[in-house]
C-alpha cells in the first residue's frame, strides 16, 4: 500500500513539474522591428492589432470640439461597390474638372477637422473636385475608447467598397489624388492602389505603409509622405523599410521626416508642431499641383 502511495505521489510531482516547465509565457508587446518583419497579414489587420493597444490610444488625445463655419461643401451620397449607399463631404470645382482629391479621415471619423482640411486643399489647389470619404458610415468618435471600437468594427471589405464606389462616382476619366492622416494616411495609399491607372498622386501623413512589394509594384503614381522621427506608429524603422520597399518596387517616394511625434499636423493634438505642419502642407500642395 505504501508503495502505491509513493508511486502516486511521484507521478503527481512529475506532472506538476512538467506543467510548470512547459507553461506558455505571457505574450510580449510587439516591437517596432517586429512590425517590420514579423507580420505577414494584411495592412488593415496589422493596424487593427496596433490600434487596440493602450500605447497607441495614448498617442491620441481627445480632439478639441470644432465646427466648420460657413461650409464650402455639402453632404453627398453615392453608391458603394457593394450596392449600398456611401457618404462623403463634397466640394465641386467651380468649373468642370476631371481632377478629384479624395480626403481620408483620421481614426476619429469624418469630423469637422477633416472637412476643414478638405476646404483648405480645395482653396489651395483651385480647379479640383474634393470629396472627403466617410469610411465609418456616419459614425464619429470623440474619445480614444470610442475610436478604438470603430476601428475594430470597420471591415476591410466595406472600406474598399466605399473607396471603389467613390472612384466610380468620380468617373472613368477622373484623375484620382489622395490625402489622409494616420488611419487615413494608410488608406490614402490603399486608395491609390485601388484607383489603378486613374491614380495620379498620393499624400500620406504618418500612415502605416503597405509592406507587400508585389502590391506596391501595381501603384500607378508617385507618393509623398510626412513622418515624425519621434513617432512609434509608424516608427522610423517602418518608414525606412517603406522607402526600401518602394525602391524595390520601382516606385517614387518622397519621404519627409520631422523631429516630431504622431499627429504633429493635427492642431487638436498636444504634439501639434506648427512649423512641421506648415512645411508639410506646403510640400503636399506643391506635389499635387505638379501632377495636376
Amino acid at each position: 500500500m505504501k508503495k502505491i502511495i509513493a508511486l502516486t505521489f511521484a507521478a503527481f510531482c512529475t506532472a506538476a513539474f512538467l506543467s510548470h516547465s512547459y507553461k506558455t509565457p505571457a505574450p510580449q508587446p510587439l516591437t517596432p522591428e517586429c512590425y517590420v518583419s514579423c507580420f505577414t497579414s494584411e495592412i488593415m489587420d496589422q493596424f487593427k492589432a496596433e490600434a487596440s493597444t493602450a500605447s497607441f490610444a495614448m498617442m491620441h488625445d481627445n480632439p478639441i470640439p470644432y465646427t466648420v463655419a460657413d461650409p464650402l461643401g455639402k453632404p453627398v451620397t453615392f453608391k458603394a461597390a457593394d450596392g449600398t449607399s456611401a457618404m462623403g463631404y463634397e466640394i465641386r470645382s467651380k468649373k468642370k474638372s476631371n481632377k478629384w482629391l479624395f480626403v481620408i479621415q483620421e481614426w476619429w471619423g469624418l469630423n469637422d477637422y477633416i472637412k476643414k482640411e478638405s476646404e483648405t486643399f480645395y482653396s489651395d489647389l483651385g480647379d479640383v473636385n474634393v470629396i472627403a470619404l466617410d469610411l465609418y458610415d456616419g459614425k464619429i468618435a470623440a474619445t480614444a475608447d470610442s475610436a478604438m471600437k470603430l476601428i475594430q468594427s470597420a471591415k476591410t471589405e466595406r472600406l474598399e467598397s466605399i473607396i471603389k464606389g467613390a472612384i466610380a462616382y468620380a468617373g472613368t476619366d477622373a484623375k484620382i489624388y489622395t490625402v489622409g492622416w494616420c488611419f487615413g494616411g494608410m488608406w490614402s495609399l490603399q486608395s491609390a492602389l485601388l484607383a489603378g491607372k486613374q491614380a495620379a498622386g498620393c499624400v500620406m501623413y504618418y500612415g502605416r505603409p503597405e509592406n507587400n512589394v508585389e502590391k506596391l509594384k501595381t501603384l500607378n503614381c508617385d507618393v509623398i509622405g510626412f513622418f515624425g522621427n519621434k513617432d512609434r506608429s509608424p516608427s522610423p524603422e517602418v518608414v525606412n523599410k517603406f522607402e526600401a520597399d518602394m525602391q524595390a518596387a520601382g516606385k517614387k517616394l518622397f519621404a519627409n521626416k520631422y523631429d516630431a511625434g504622431h499627429g504633429f499636423a493635427n492642431p487638436s493634438n498636444p504634439v501639434f508642431n506648427k512649423e512641421a505642419a506648415a512645411d508639410a502642407h506646403a510640400k503636399a500642395v506643391a506635389f499635387l499641383k505638379e501632377r495636376m
